[in-house]
């Protein structure tokens, strides 16, 4: 169709150009002319040759306040259960999930109907068709229109499904703790570095304003020099004897265990969805870190954001006395002391300085003197990272190219500092470790609790 000034004038007098992209198609190049471009540019252009051209909805190309359907980010699920579904619903509408894969039959079945439910209110459809399920995860990351990947399998699966998505090209975003060792979290660094994918951890509470302006006053000196950390939170992992029972019909347990130490089903470690109930298995070192790694990744990052030790960790670990779960002393190279204690306010961090002390956790935030919670910062302070939304962050992180706020390295040192706690636990005594070399010094039976132990036929790679 030949474009006449008559019809761009017409476009004009409407107001066209604020709704549409006309594209002009020329012989030699694409001239694009947005609603930026001037009348005068776009007759004239248009008026030097005879051109096919085709009207294109304003929002098909995206922009802002648009969003193109190219920009879309397509979703997989690895893992279903109760935290998939916490999550999916704050991915609901900031991207498309199109895929879930897990070895719970039932769960896989409930996951699919919830998301559809949220896409389609998201779309504003009566229903949505475009999720697919998966028995084996593999298969999901087979699929070359899923740009990320949603990581929520007990923490013994991280590596191995953090590194295979990686390797197919995917982004991820792998709930905490990020690694169950200390050398599966570096091997899931070098996987995003090396394929060059961005990967958010689940230590969602770096994007909570009041963590974030804790940390703020912390690391600006408004308790002075930071003297002792106090960290709140629960025991760490216990060897798994549970008595063996029969495997569920729904369930692949085999593929459940997948690259961890095989032990035999017990439900506490899966239970069914009819119980509707978070699973034990995070209590048993086979499988996860005890609940010592599943708030330490919450609330011992915390204490690493506020000291400024996102790239590194302690230097020493000195375990309590006798058989003791908490009181473990943990100390940086700096001289600062972390305690692993109760200090009588729930799951929380204490900051104690040589001016006062800051409390912080999720229900509160508050000092000794009590004006320090309060204060403003000032214009000459350092602002840490911002981001008011943990999902949304890491998928802008993914068009931009940019390292999200709790990227692989500090997702990979926050674990790191709760694998090693367990390990002072376990080994009750005094242990000396190097941060850069991520090695204990002079200790073999340590080192080896470091390794990664992966069931074949699965592997780090």
């Amino acid at each position: 169709m030949e474009v006449s000034n008559n019809l761009m004038n017409f476009l004009f007098r409407q107001k066209a150009v604020n709704f549409y992209f006309i594209i002009c198609h020329m012989e030699k190049k694409d001239i694009v002319v947005s609603k930026q471009s001037g009348r005068r540019s776009f007759v004239k252009n248009g008026l030097q040759a005879a051109v096919a051209f085709t009207i294109i909805p304003r929002f098909v190309l995206g922009g802002k306040g648009y969003l193109a359907p190219s920009d879309r980010i397509n979703l997989g699920f690895i893992g279903t259960g109760k935290q998939a579904k916490s999550l999916v619903n704050s991915f609901k509408n900031i991207a498309q999930t199109v895929a879930g894969a897990d070895v719970d039959t039932k769960k896989l079945a409930a996951f699919q109907q919830l998301t559809e439910k949220y896409q389609a209110a998201s779309s504003q459809k009566e229903t949505y068709k475009g999720f697919t399920s998966y028995a084996d995860f593999r298969q999901l990351l087979e699929r070359k229109d899923i740009d990320a990947v949603v990581i929520a399998t007990p923490d013994h699966w991280h590596a191995v499904q953090a590194v295979m998505a990686a390797n197919a090209g995917k982004h991820v975003y792998c709930e905490k703790p990020m690694a169950h060792t200390v050398a599966e979290g570096r091997a899931m660094v070098n996987a995003m570095h090396r394929n060059k994918v961005v990967m958010q951890t689940g230590s969602m509470q770096r994007s909570w304003e009041n963590f974030r302006h804790a940390c703020e006053l912390v690391r600006n000196g408004y308790i002075g020099n930071v003297k002792e950390v106090l960290v709140t939170v629960g025991d760490p992992g216990i060897a798994c004897d549970l008595p063996a029972m029969d495997v569920p019909s729904y369930l692949n347990w085999n593929r459940w265990v997948g690259p961890a130490v095989f032990k035999p089903f017990n439900p506490e470690l899966a239970p069914p969805i009819e119980q509707d109930i978070y699973p034990h298995w995070r209590n048993y070192k086979e499988y996860g870190g005890g609940i010592l790694s599943d708030w330490g990744a919450h609330m011992f990052d915390i204490a690493q954001w506020g000291l400024g030790m996102d790239k590194s960790g302690p230097v020493k670990f000195i375990p309590p006395a006798g058989n003791a779960t908490k009181g473990l002393t943990m100390i940086y190279e700096n001289g600062v002391v972390m305690k692993h204690v109760d200090f009588g306010r729930g799951f929380a961090v204490r900051f104690i300085g040589d001016k006062g002390l800051l409390d912080i956790s999720r229900d509160f935030i508050d000092s000794s003197p009590g004006n320090i919670a309060l204060a403003t910062l000032g214009s000459n302070d350092k602002r840490l990272y911002y981001s008011n939304d943990h999902y949304k962050d890491w998928l802008d992180c993914i068009k931009t190219g940019k390292q999200p706020i709790c990227d692989v390295e500090t997702g990979h040192r926050t674990s790191s500092v709760c694998c090693l706690a367990n390990i002072a636990y376990w080994l009750r005594r005094p242990l000396d470790w190097d941060p850069q070399k991520e090695q204990f010094k002079n200790d073999a039976e340590a080192n080896h609790l470091v390794k990664a132990n992966i069931r074949a036929p699965w592997k780090l790679a």
